[in-house]
């Protein structure tokens, strides 16, 4: 008795033995856990200079499509593009030629009875150029002549005696086109003489009904900025949303 059960014993003990054996070998055979260290890659900032223009700069634009008093509605936009590059106040060209700018109809009225002509407030809110960038503008319109839109040796324009003016499209002419009037603080109503007398008295209060404005696609005019803008410069290859 005795010895069959020092036999079992002795089997339980090798099992024991063999049992210990197979852990420790399969332990051994477990490969260590290696953990990889983060890294934080920090992007520089790429810090873009800008330049500015002015206030009181005008841009030489061109309308891209027709506006009409017996069209046009209020808050409708419409668009020009620049025919001259704008420098900016140390000779960076930041508005490129083939800009575009978004314009905005303010108010319109149509032509009426009395001689009255149509008339169409505008003014301008965006400038986007070639490569996409866009910008915020503040800009009212006016004209390109010598006296109150002048070319500066750059090809960009500024502006006369325009701190107290506003330009708006009046009607009449013969050819269809479009007068550019002067309203004195903003009062529609409020058109000064001058540019509308040379129109030859065809604007007149014994006219039964005055004109529509027509400004027709291709129509040259300036944008003043009333206030500055800044821009970097004009890089083809800056693609912007």
């Amino acid at each position: 008795m005795k010895r069959i059960f020092n036999k079992q014993m002795l089997v339980a003990a090798i099992a024991v033995i063999l049992g210990l054996g197979v852990t420790d070998a399969f332990a051994q055979k477990k490969k260590p856990v290696i953990r990889k260290k983060r890294t934080t890659v920090v992007k520089k900032k790429v810090v873009v200079p800008v330049y500015s223009v002015p206030s009181g700069a005008v841009m030489r634009t061109r309308l891209n499509s027709k506006l009409s008093s017996k069209t046009s509605t209020e808050g409708s936009t419409f668009t020009a593009t620049v025919t001259e590059p704008v420098y900016s106040n140390n000779g960076v060209v930041v508005i490129p030629v083939g800009s575009t700018v978004t314009g905005r109809v303010d108010s319109v009225q149509k032509a009426r009875k009395g001689g009255k002509p149509g008339t169409i407030d505008v003014s301008f809110t965006s400038v986007r150029l070639p490569n996409g960038t866009t910008r915020a503008i503040n800009g009212s319109l006016t004209d390109l002549d010598t006296k109150d839109g002048k070319s500066d040796n750059e090809g960009s324009a500024s502006g006369d005696k325009m701190k107290h003016r506003k330009l708006i499209f009046i009607g009449g002419g013969g050819a269809g086109g479009a007068l550019l009037g002067a309203a004195v603080g903003g009062g529609k109503g409020a058109l000064i003489g001058g540019i509308i007398g040379g129109v030859g008295g065809l604007i007149t209060e014994t006219q039964t009904k005055g004109e529509d404005v027509d400004v027709k696609s291709g129509t040259e005019f300036g944008v003043y900025l009333n206030q500055s803008v800044s821009l970097p410069k004009f890089n083809e290859a800056t693609v912007r949303p």
